[in-house]
């Protein structure tokens, strides 16, 4: 469709409107739209069921934590970026691996050739990650790390370069994703079979409590489930569905809710319809409270949802890129209206590639923009009180609340994932969303309308192949002057403590969908750290879990 001939309006499609969730909108809503139980359901902010906010002031008091994801090739590119991102004013880090170290190989693997520090940096040891965080103070920036299969080796290397540092592991802060269950429905970088991943999962919980009491041990994830085209109450559901099972699994590992619910944290997506994403974030932070405590018995501090919000990459288009600034601009104001915690704003030119630093600039121009000019910050959860925002958050709780039932009714997110329900009902969604926009009922400025006939622009890529070259030759150098001994050793019992962890979750998940009780098992994050400072690679650490576990297959 040109710019000749523009979208077609609603009004010539009919008088039905539904949100992107499918939420049918009336034309205006009045006070009877809003359950008899407003006053009950929404409270204030800071107190449960935390509908307004998790703190009292809310952005009074403290703005969030500007955040931005970035990872560029090799360690050195990376930190350069970090270091001007904090410059400018970025509170917090954000990091990107590349698919290689996601997956657990090192940069000379065959399966890696061709993909190392392509989609983010690359991490084959500490020797990396001491080059990743130099200069960086982590006694007072706290740094969120996208990894899951391999979460616990990258945060042991974290760790271990604290620890050469002389910083105190309980002076640093930070999140591990860590959340493996969205990886079999979402993204894919899973290596292993779910039951000893999860037992993986409740050690890392275990281990934070005791050591890294700053550190958030999951960011259990909603965003890529809502990348992968599900609904904002798709994203809701599953998302929760998945924080029972690790709750479960923690508490079966013999872990007290009071020492981890308080430190897990959430990470959702805000896209681009402002009010329904809104009313999502409000209706989360009450779906949560409910959960827990109404399942757990958790107590009030354990109830708080806390959350760091990206905004919706899939919303990005390369054509017309600068469009993309607008939309991120709304997102931004979604994300700060319904009370993040934390926010990541995506560069206008992601589409194309990893953003420039004048697009990355730009997108945290946007944060500080709508945080010190905009209003949004003078008082907590603005929008309360607008018949329509209730109402959405409402429906939004509702709907998402009968999908976790039916997750529920499977026997949990282990097992629904499993029998494949949860991959077909985000299969379904995207299909239909598809639909809609090459049909033009969702118009996409620039991409369905408004069309220019340009082409998207050319953008510059780095040498992969001698970025590659390099990475390999440091590797190799870091192996070649190790004590390869103290490595071997090193694995060796990290390998026998996986076979005892992996005998014992062989009997499967337990009824409510977690690992097998694994009070008395080993502990694998000592053993990982202690591989870690013997200077073992991302890969042998785990080709050792490997070994004892197997690899997943779907469908087998």
């Amino acid at each position: 469709m040109t710019a000749s001939a523009p979208h077609r309006t609603r009004e010539s499609r009919g008088t039905e409107h539904r949100s992107p969730s499918g939420v049918p909108i009336a034309p205006v809503y009045r006070p009877a739209d809003v359950a008899s139980e407003y006053g009950r359901d929404l409270g204030d902010p800071g107190m449960f069921p935390f509908t307004r906010g998790i703190q009292p002031t809310m952005y009074r008091g403290r703005l969030w934590t500007m955040r931005q994801y970035a990872g560029f090739g090799t360690a050195a590119e990376t930190n350069a970026r970090f270091r001007h991102l904090l410059d400018a004013g970025q509170t917090g880090l954000s990091v990107a691996f590349d698919l290689p170290t996601q997956m657990g190989l090192d940069s000379d693997s065959p399966r890696a050739a061709g993909e190392v520090g392509r989609v983010g940096v690359a991490v084959d040891t500490v020797e990396d990650m001491h080059v990743l965080l130099a200069e960086i103070p982590l006694d007072r920036v706290s740094t969120s790390m996208t990894i899951n299969a391999t979460a616990a080796t990258l945060l042991a290397m974290y760790l271990v370069v604290a620890e050469e540092r002389g910083v105190p592991w309980r002076a640093v802060s930070g999140t591990i994703q860590n959340d493996i269950l969205k990886e079999y429905v979402a993204r894919g970088t899973y290596i292993y079979p779910p039951a000893p991943s999860l037992a993986l999962v409740a050690d890392v919980f275990r281990f934070c409590a005791d050591e890294v009491p700053g550190w958030f041990p999951i960011s259990i994830s909603g965003y890529h489930i809502r990348e992968a085209g599900a609904t904002a109450v798709q994203e809701l559901a599953f998302t929760f569905a998945n924080a029972e099972a690790y709750v479960r699994g923690a508490l079966a590992a013999g872990i007290e809710i009071e020492r981890f619910a308080p430190r897990l944290s959430f990470f959702f997506a805000a896209h681009s319809d402002l009010f329904e994403e809104v009313a999502k974030f409000r209706a989360a932070r009450r779906m949560y409270a409910r959960l827990m405590r109404d399942r757990f018995g958790a107590s009030d501090q354990s109830c708080r949802l806390r959350f760091h919000t990206q905004t919706g990459g899939v919303t990005l288009t390369a054509q017309q890129p600068l469009n993309n600034v607008v939309r991120v601009a709304v997102q931004t104001l979604a994300a700060t209206l319904g009370g993040t915690q934390s926010l990541h704003t995506n560069g206008y030119d992601e589409a194309l590639a990893l953003p420039t630093a004048e697009a990355a600039t730009l997108a945290l121009r946007t944060q500080q923009v709508i945080a010190l000019e905009s209003g949004v910050a003078s008082t907590a959860d603005p929008l309360a009180g607008s018949y329509y925002v209730e109402h959405l958050t409402e429906e939004l709780e509702r709907q998402a609340g009968a999908l976790l039932a039916a997750v529920d009714a499977r026997g949990g997110a282990l097992a629904a994932i499993e029998a494949g329900f949860v991959q077909e009902e985000i299969a379904r969604s995207a299909y239909e969303f598809q639909l809609r926009v090459e049909r033009g009922d969702t118009p996409i400025v620039g991409v369905n309308c408004f069309t220019d006939g340009a082409r998207p622009p050319a953008i510059e890529t780095p040498d992969y192949s001698a970025l590659e070259r390099g990475q390999i030759d440091r590797l190799r150098a870091v192996r070649a002057r190790r004590d390869a001994r103290a490595v071997a050793r090193a694995l060796a019992a990290l390998r026998a403590a996986a076979e005892m962890v992996g005998a014992r979750s062989s009997g499967g998940a337990t009824a409510a969908g977690g690992p097998a009780t694994q009070e008395s098992g080993p502990r694998l994050m000592t053993l990982i750290l202690g591989a870690v400072r013997a200077r073992a690679t991302v890969g042998e650490i785990a080709d050792s879990l490997g070994t004892a576990w197997g690899a997943y297959r779907p469908g087998r």
